[in-house]
């Protein structure tokens, strides 16, 4: 009978949603889709389920995952947003998102969205995994705490920009801070951006082994 060690999606959120659960019943899983946990009830029943498994998020765009989690730990991570920056043609979208997105019909960048990465997942499911993961790192802030923004900048032809910015403790009135920008190579219509893949294999050979519990890799 087969048995297998590491199951992984690249599907959709909807996936995990539906057969999280049964897969960490049999193997660590690694959910590819990472947009799925701005669900509360769908984090829940993975991280319940996880107690027997490997539950694995893999960092993909997301820069700086290690340094976030250990503020987290400290409670010192005060403020943690993304901002992602491509072409109008990159963003796969839902509800309002996805009609101010096609309404765009000049050369000026456009902010389409700004606000907790909770209300943005389920928006832009195929776009955000980025700050999903962001998140679920910073985890003293979770979805609700931090903060995404989407612009979409039809001069954004060759790449895809990823802001990450930190905001730590205040002493004498000065604040710890750090801001990353991640520019990846990408094509027109692109939803994953060229370094991003190379990423996600590595994240994939890194999976696994680790015990119970949710990991990043």
């Amino acid at each position: 009978m087969f048995s297998p060690d590491l199951i992984v999606e690249v599907a959709h959120p909807a996936i995990s949603k539906k057969f999280g659960p049964m897969f960490l019943e049999v193997a660590d899983y690694l959910i590819g889709s990472p947009t799925a946990l701005a669900s509360q009830e769908v984090e829940t029943s993975l991280r319940d389920a996880a107690a027997m498994q490997g539950l694995y998020i893999p960092a993909g765009a997301f820069w700086g995952t290690e340094d976030i989690m250990k503020m987290a730990d400290e409670g010192t991570l005060k403020d943690l947003k993304v901002t992602m920056i491509k072409h109008p043609s990159c963003f796969k979208l839902q509800g309002e998102l996805y009609s101010k997105n096609e309404q765009i019909c000049e050369e000026t960048a456009v902010t389409l969205y700004e606000g907790s990465v909770r209300t943005l997942c389920p928006l832009a499911p195929n776009n955000v995994n980025t700050m999903a993961a962001a998140a679920m790192a910073a985890h003293n802030l979770g979805f609700d705490g931090v903060q995404g923004c989407l612009i979409a900048d039809p001069q954004l032809r060759e790449w895809h920009i990823v802001e990450i910015e930190v905001t730590g403790p205040e002493i004498a009135g000065r604040k710890f801070s750090v801001k990353t920008t991640r520019q990846n190579p990408a094509n027109l219509r692109a939803v994953t951006g060229t370094a991003t893949y190379a990423s996600f294999l590595s994240s994939v050979k890194r999976a696994g082994g680790k015990g119970p519990g949710v990991h990043f890799c």
